[in-house]
């Protein structure tokens, strides 16, 4: 029976050869993901109340991000419980080394076939290697824990194709607010979105994260990209052992409940304006629309790719009076591969504030969150009301290109003028 790539990832998983969408099966999960925020202060308290431990150490990734650096009494507090934790249960640590999205691949945890849960509403990242991962809530993860299992209703998929190739200045991020502003916040219906088509397939890495990532502001349970060579070569670059890439593709004539196609060609800069990433126009759309605060930051918008991008713009500019640009890096080895190519030192001449590797004010976190009735441009994937500071505070989304043209000029601006060419990551 020919079957998606996410049903072929759930069948191995509960131990099948086949499953058919709607069906609800039990499968073992490959690895479990918390953070400081929902794990062990969350799910402990659950764990002691049943009288049980980890079902396997080995398969437990833990990762401090939303208090980090502990910047009052309650944070520090977190943060050693979480540190407490870890030491006592022996498991996979990374404190303080960036957002749990973008560390654990960088450190070798992903690969093409995994079944991967994870703390968190952004885990569908991990669909960008060929992995049906997705976020649960503490109390299911407690259970995930305990058990290394839990249910799940074999999905839909929905594919999404961008045919052609993205013009300079265009990212995934552009890509994913196009959807979003076309397909709406329940265009993935809680289903497996899959990206697929010539634009996709030519993206690095870190942009298909970008694209998997969002697939939570899309509606989707996941958001998957079939494993390739570029796949492949990342993971082994991490030190993980990618497999058999060849039998995580779907089978040519697996049905689908959607089919949805797109031309990258002729996408434009995209911006979405408050307070909900589905507000997503043409960049054009907003003319004369000052801002306050540019922030580089986020899972989506502060890898090293992002990063570059941001400073290719800003190279031998300067900021707009009265416009703050902040630049949170999305991990710390990403921060350091920036700092040793100069990108730093660029964001350094230009009086850009330079904020911890974390999840910070993009999810309500740190000292540096928007005040009140401040307009910002951000590279986050969210931007509903009062989420990154002051309720009176707007927040538009846009690309690191965009957001960092907008500091130049001090309001929302097209990026493709200002650049000279780009790479990839």
């Amino acid at each position: 029976m020919p079957m998606t790539l996410a049903e072929k990832i759930i069948a191995r998983a509960c131990g099948r050869s086949s499953v058919q969408p709607g069906e609800i099966v039990t499968a073992k999960v490959d690895l479990a993901m918390i953070h400081d925020s929902g794990g062990p202060r969350r799910v402990e308290p659950i764990l002691k109340r049943l009288g049980v431990g980890l079902f396997d150490r080995s398969k437990v990734v833990l990762i401090s991000d939303h208090f980090v650096p502990g910047n009052d009494e309650a944070g520090r507090a977190i943060l050693e419980l979480t540190r407490r934790w870890a030491a006592e249960k022996q498991v996979a640590f990374y404190d303080g080394e960036g957002i749990c999205h973008v560390v654990l691949p960088e450190r070798g945890h992903l690969k093409p076939g995994m079944f991967v849960v994870g703390g968190d509403s952004h885990s569908p990242t991990g669909g960008a290697f060929g992995a049906y991962m997705f976020g649960i809530g503490a109390t299911e993860m407690a259970g995930v824990l305990a058990t290394g299992e839990i249910w799940i209703r074999v999905p839909d998929t929905i594919l999404i194709e961008w045919r052609g190739r993205l013009s300079e200045g265009l990212t995934a991020k552009d890509i994913l607010l196009a959807l979003c502003g076309r397909l709406g916040m329940d265009g993935g219906k809680y289903q497996a979105v899959q990206y697929m088509g010539e634009a996709i397939e030519s993206l690095g890495m870190q942009e298909r994260m970008t694209l998997s990532n969002m697939a939570a502001e899309l509606g989707g349970q996941t958001g998957l990209i079939a494993p390739d060579a570029t796949t492949a070569d990342y993971v082994r670059a991490a030190g993980g052992e990618p497999g058999e890439i060849g039998q995580w593709q779907a089978d040519p004539d697996a049905p689908v409940a959607e089919h949805h196609v797109f031309d990258a060609a002729s996408l434009e800069p995209q911006v979405a304006a408050p307070h909900s990433p589905a507000n997503a126009a043409d960049v054009g759309d907003y003319p004369d629309t000052p801002v306050d605060v540019a922030y580089v930051g986020a899972c989506t918008g502060a890898k090293y790719i992002d990063l570059e991008r941001a400073a290719q713009v800003l190279r031998g500019r300067s900021v707009a009076p009265g416009v703050e640009l902040l630049v949170a890096p999305a991990s710390r080895r990403d921060q350091d591969r920036a700092a040793a190519d100069g990108i730093m030192a660029v964001f350094e001449d230009v009086g850009a504030k330079i904020l911890p590797t974390a999840c910070g004010i993009c999810a309500g976190y740190g000292t540096a969150r928007l005040g009140d009735d401040v307009t910002c441009i951000s590279s986050t994937a969210r931007n509903f009301k009062g989420r990154m500071g002051a309720v009176s505070s707007s927040v538009y989304l846009a690309s690191p290109y965009t957001v960092a043209a907008s500091a130049v000029a001090g309001r929302i601006t097209d990026p493709r003028p200002m650049l000279t060419g780009g790479g990839q990551a």
